[in-house]
């Protein structure tokens, strides 16, 4: 999942113990996100964990070659932001529908960097309906590599492998898919630098970025990078009809030097649906063993 902890569609259909999207979530739920880079969603399942170190080195040598920053030149500054070897975090996520039903979900989440690959664990606490449901995913770097995911359900007492359409369908009733959470590499992408413009009063680039993959379920995503802190501050998701959602980050600090993004919001527009991601409390390098990353252990419902 990328930077985007967020971590981060109309209710599961959790009351009848259907662990599925419903159809109509299903069919909405076409779309594949090629993100700013969601790291928490597995982290924060949804949510903006980075630093400024390396990639402002990296700017301030391309400035003085003289060359022109490019689309791509940010979005891999925006990729590369340091957010430590491993990360241990609990958020809660807010899932409000178009009549202002309000559903909130607690969420413990693990992941470690294995080079340029990532592994993510991440365990619903609460409310009862959904305790103990663990999802694990294993993210690859390599383009042509499809990453590993799987969701237990404790009330089938069996693990479900995430692939397929059903990378497609929303993520525990989330406006986030299955597929949005996960890492995605930056040539997967051609992107263009539109211009500069200003976010919650921060100077940000302005970078449209389009599927090499004509099949890609997103037909484009226009985001604004920080100039500063190289976090994604906004995101627009639009598929074949127009705008589908809208990301915006709500609350951005550094913790340990690491710039994180506390408090999200992804707003499904197509649906009128959205999902608030919060976290309360973040920790670096705390040394997660590589145990959690299996299967065998989400199968137990616990870490």
């Amino acid at each position: 999942m990328r930077k985007f902890y967020n971590g981060h569609g109309p209710i599961w259909s959790i009351h009848d113990q259907t662990w599925f999207a419903t159809k109509n979530e299903s069919n909405s739920a076409t779309y594949r996100h090629f993100h700013i880079k969601s790291k928490y969603l597995i982290m924060s399942v949804v949510l903006v964990v980075s630093g400024l170190f390396g990639s402002h080195f990296c700017f301030a040598q391309e400035k003085n070659q003289g060359q022109k920053l490019s689309g791509r030149d940010v979005m891999v500054m925006e990729s590369n932001r340091p957010d430590g070897d491993d990360r241990h975090m609990v958020m809660t996520m807010r899932l409000i529908n178009r009549r202002n039903r309000e559903r909130v979900r607690t969420v413990e989440s693990l992941s470690k960097d294995y080079g340029k690959d990532k592994k993510s664990v991440m365990m619903f606490q609460k409310p009862a309906d959904v305790r103990g449901t663990m999802f694990l995913s294993w993210e690859y770097d390599t383009p042509d590599k499809e990453d590993d995911k799987w969701l237990y359900m404790p009330a089938m007492k069996k693990v479900r492998r995430i692939s397929g359409a059903s990378k497609n369908e929303y993520f525990m009733g989330t406006d986030y898919t299955y597929d949005d959470m996960g890492d995605r590499n930056v040539d997967e992408d051609t992107h263009t630098l539109l211009g500069s413009e200003q976010v919650d009063g921060k100077d940000c680039w302005k970078v449209e970025s389009i599927p090499v993959d004509p099949e890609d379920m997103y037909t484009r995503k226009v985001v604004w990078i920080d100039k500063n802190s190289h976090v994604g501050l906004k995101g627009e998701y639009y598929d074949k009809d127009g705008l589908v959602k809208r990301y915006h980050a709500l609350d951005v600090r550094q913790q340990d030097g690491i710039w994180v993004t506390f408090r999200s919001e992804m707003d499904n527009v197509s649906r009128e649906h959205k999902t608030i991601m919060e976290i309360s409390s973040m920790k670096f390098n705390t040394g997660v063993d590589d145990k959690v990353f299996r299967v065998a252990t989400i199968q137990r419902g616990r870490f």
